[in-house]
């Protein structure tokens, strides 16, 4: 057998299949759903809170900015503790913290209270997503039955987010902006209780080794100055004295973690997890994939509201098609070809899907029709990012020793929310830059509307963003086809082998019976 430092049982684990795996996989996609959705249903809420609780412009971004600065920067750190601690207590843990953080939020009397309620989520987030990934990853162990739980896991993390526009919709419009946060607690609980009850983490896949401290203080100093650069340039600019010192600092911090890592005798980051050709691939083109898709949410919203006069339940139910697309493209496209094909014929066509529904939005113009534009563009993004999200969860787990799950599915989630802050800090800012510009430039050709070219120059905007998008979802999908050179999963277990080396194709596993 080989050898597996660190773990419970170093001479021999069993990843026979779990028998209410399959129970499991429901109350973990509970909870990322929860976690995903909340990234933007307080969005909708954001201008009700603000008033409510007169909260100043200034600030209004900060209950946005304490979830991403908590959530991304604890990422690692809480992949390595489910990795310590046990996946399932770390994964409930999360859960009953993010519900009781949940109820802080929606009872808040004030500002600061808000504002905690969001770092302690996002702190609990950081805890509960990488332990739910890391599950299903020693959990499903047979390659067609992981590509199906995958496929579930992919479509919610791609969907997710529209989910949460929707239900932000209703719950603002029919209710109070309160039950944005009072809506996790059900979510929370009922997957906290079920997780409990029926999921059975697999023995010997534990890591006991000590906590890399160093490593936690400077990965987490690190990410937290590198999602607050891009935050803060939003707001200040790329220029702004502050903006440019958190980038430097990131930069010092992360190199500084990257040559302790590869030193220190047990890493809270193992080189080996982020070298891996096919790992690198995912976590690369995953990240600018969500660059494209924040701005999307960002910009789409804006215009359905503001342009188009949408409210807020309408606005989110008009990203219905995406949501569709990307069930249909994670379970019935992905799930089904992923034991077939290589990944990389699956995520580089994806993108590229992705990319030319992207495109059709570039056509975007005050008075433009829904049905002839929006719905064949959202179709297309959500089959193609659907189809793209599913081998690249599963993959970025595939072959990564069992002590190891955590920190690989971190690294999942990592790309994922430092995507999102760049592509939220970086689209609006072309889209704010290109929406002066018209505006100055018709201003002197002497525009006579004032209203309606604050439109056409917001719109302008939007499209100068979208064309960037479309070319990082391109660029995506030529990394995804160059960089992934694993071949087609067989039919045998596919979870961490344990050894030292990383597999660069398909994985097969000993099971060792206690």
């Amino acid at each position: 057998m080989s050898k597996t430092v660190g773990l419970d049982k170093p001479d021999q684990f069993s990843l026979a299949p779990d028998p209410s795996r399959w129970k499991a996989l429901a109350f973990i996609a509970l909870a990322q759903l929860m976690v995903v959705l909340d990234a933007t249903i307080v969005n909708i809420a954001l201008p009700s809170a603000q008033h409510a609780l007169h909260i100043s412009d200034a600030n209004k971004q900060w209950v946005i900015t304490a979830y991403a600065l908590a959530f991304g920067g604890l990422l690692l750190f809480g992949g390595r503790i489910a990795d310590l601690w046990g996946r399932k207590r770390t994964f409930v843990v999360g859960l009953l913290g993010f519900a009781a953080a949940s109820a802080l939020g929606g009872a808040a009397t004030g500002e600061a209270m808000l504002l905690g309620s969001r770092a302690l989520q996002g702190a609990f987030g950081a805890l509960l997503a990488p332990a739910a990934l890391s599950l299903l990853a020693v959990m499903f162990t047979d390659a067609k039955e992981r590509a199906k739980a995958f496929g579930i896991y992919g479509a919610i993390a791609g969907g997710g987010g529209a989910v949460g526009l929707i239900l932000g919709g209703f719950l603002t419009e029919y209710l109070n902006w309160r039950w944005t946060f009072f809506v996790n607690i059900p979510f929370a609980i009922v997957a906290a209780v079920g997780a409990y009850l029926v999921i059975r983490e697999p023995a010997g896949t534990r890591n006991r080794s000590p906590l890399d401290v160093p490593g936690v203080l400077l990965s987490t100093t690190g990410l937290v100055a590198l999602v607050y650069g891009f935050t803060r340039a939003e707001s200040a600019g790329w220029s702004d004295t502050l903006t440019i010192s958190m980038f430097i600092a990131s930069a010092v911090l992360l190199a500084a973690f990257v040559t302790l890592e590869a030193k220190v005798r047990h890493p809270l980051l193992p080189l080996r997890v982020i070298t891996n050709r096919n790992r690198g691939g995912v976590y690369l083109s995953l990240g600018l994939a969500i660059i494209a898709m924040f701005g999307l949410f960002l910009f789409l919203t804006y215009y359905l509201q503001v342009v188009q006069g949408f409210s807020p339940v309408k606005t989110g139910f008009a990203f219905l098609p995406m949501i569709a697309g990307m069930i249909t493209g994670s379970t019935q496209i992905g799930a089904r070809l992923m034991t077939r094909v290589p990944p990389r014929l699956l995520m580089g066509p994806g993108f590229l899907t992705a990319a030319v529904g992207m495109l059709l939005l570039t056509q975007l113009s005050v008075d433009t029709s829904y049905a002839g534009v929006i719905l064949p563009a959202q179709i297309l993004l959500g089959l193609g990012m659907g189809t793209a999200f599913m081998p690249a969860m599963s993959l970025a787990t595939i072959g990564v020793e069992p002590r190891d799950a955590g920190v690989a599915s971190a690294m999942v989630n990592t790309s994922q929310q430092v995507g999102g802050a760049i592509g939220t800090a970086l689209l609006n800012t072309i889209a704010a830059s290109a929406t002066t510009a018209y505006v100055t430039g018709h201003m002197a050709l002497g525009a006579t509307n004032p209203e309606l070219l604050k439109l056409q120059a917001m719109v302008h905007g939007f499209t100068a963003a979208i064309w960037w998008a479309v070319g990082i979802l391109a660029a995506a999908s030529v990394i995804a086809v160059t960089l992934i050179n694993t071949g087609r999963p067989g039919a045998s277990p596919v979870a961490g082998s344990g050894s030292g080396e990383d597999a660069e194709d398909e994985v097969r596993i000993p099971v060792v019976a206690h």
